[in-house]
């Protein structure tokens, strides 16, 4: 045995990371659970191979997570997969109870920690380029979500290499579980696209780890707009604040290549006036045409667009916050909703279709039984090869025609 560390995660759970012949093991303790620490040292190499029992009923949090061990090149990772001794799937105990999200953000620190000290290492050993050469050869970008890495792209032209880390539509970016690669994606990277307000933590604990070289430009959208945690991290359905961070990327990208400033004013220009031609015009005609009308949305992602679009969102704002932060909604916010439908108070409904909860899913289907149009948006791009612009253009026509199929009802 190297060194036992122990790191406090909150009152109630802790991390321990044990460094034996070259390897990292990394446990989640339960303060009810028997923990290695307390039973000395040669018992956590002993139970280094397996979960540690626990005098919690149902075996606690530890019978349910597995020890994974670390080489160490690699970070490690909850496997998923069912627990033998108690026949619970890991990941659905994670994503499905309060108990199991608690530890997930504790499991997602941890990693992202192993994930530091794997970069950190290899970062003493290497120099990477973060601004354009002699040569051209282009500015690597990162941005943590592929709807800012399609707008990073069209903005930089031929002059960038944009790499977008989450891509999958079923990918929950609160929770994105970040990889070797791409934190040494992100530190290498010549400028870093990140969200903010509490949208993909995981980027910012990372460059915080890691270090920000000087010649490293970071794009927080929250900072950009002037928004914090705890706001509507939402931000790319806010037509004003994609504009915003339209000229925040150029600006970032004429500093870390003033040589082609001139050429990222003209991509600029293009993709505002050319690019976002059929998006800013059919956001024009769905207020000209139907401003005022009365709708209903199953979360806070369409908080912002829907007075962008002139309509009247009448959903609680605090179920729509209720939704997109993965808490239980009231019951008077759910009663309020249930007689909007039956009383036809809203004219049209906009959901969520990556995040359709048994709530949602029961207002979806109450609107149809009323019939009252339903249409759909989704939270990163969809397909995954969309450019931003076709994707919002798309979910704004299914829009446009449900509001049309309500106007003459």
């Amino acid at each position: 045995l190297v060194s036992l560390t122990r790191l406090e995660a909150d009152q109630r759970t802790m991390i321990e990371v044990v460094r034996d012949s070259g390897r990292s093991l990394l446990r989640i303790i339960d303060d009810h659970s028997e923990s290695p620490l307390l039973a000395g040292r040669p018992a956590a190499i002993r139970r280094r191979h397996g979960a540690t029992k626990s005098s919690r009923p149902h075996g606690g949090f530890t019978s349910l997570l597995e020890t994974a061990t670390i080489p160490d090149s690699v970070p490690a990772t909850v496997p998923d997969k069912r627990n033998t001794t108690t026949g619970v799937d890991t990941m659905q105990f994670l994503s499905r109870t309060a108990t199991g999200r608690r530890v997930r953000r504790v499991m997602l620190t941890a990693s992202t920690l192993a994930l530091a000290l794997v970069l950190a290492s290899a970062c003493a050993t290497s120099v990477h380029s973060k601004t354009t050469d002699l040569q051209g050869v282009p500015l690597h970008v990162v941005a943590a979500e592929n709807f800012w890495g399609s707008i990073a792209s069209q903005l930089g032209g031929s002059k960038v290499e944009v790499t977008s880390i989450i891509t999958n539509p079923d990918t929950d970016p609160h929770d994105y579980d970040p990889s070797a690669a791409d934190a040494r994606s992100i530190s290498s990277a010549a400028v870093v696209i990140e969200n903010g307000i509490g949208y993909d933590p995981w980027v910012s604990k990372l460059l915080a780890a890691t270090g920000e070289g000087p010649a490293q430009h970071v794009i927080n959208v929250g900072t950009v707009v002037g928004v914090a945690d705890g706001g509507n991290p939402h931000r790319w359905y806010n037509p004003g604040d994609v504009d915003t961070v339209i000229a925040a990327i150029t600006t970032a990208y004429q500093a870390a290549d003033p040589t082609d400033a001139a050429y990222f004013t003209a991509q600029e220009h293009t993709f505002e006036t050319v690019g976002l031609a059929s998006y800013h015009a059919i956001i024009s005609q769905i207020k000209a045409t139907y401003a005022g009308t009365p709708v209903g949305a199953s979360e806070s992602i369409f908080a912002m667009m829907a007075p962008a679009l002139g309509l009247n969102l009448l959903t609680p704002a605090t179920f729509l916050r209720a939704i997109s932060e993965g808490t239980d909604p009231t019951s008077a916010d759910k009663t309020t909703i249930d007689n909007q439908i039956k009383t036809h108070a809203i004219k049209v409904y906009v959901y969520n279709s990556q995040n359709a909860t048994p709530d949602v899913q029961e207002q979806v289907d109450a609107a149809k039984a009323a019939g009252i149009p339903v249409t759909t948006i989704t939270e990163t791009l969809s397909p995954a090869t969309a450019s931003f612009q076709s994707w919002q253009v798309s979910e704004l026509r299914s829009l446009q025609t449900a509001l049309a199929q309500a106007s003459k009802s």
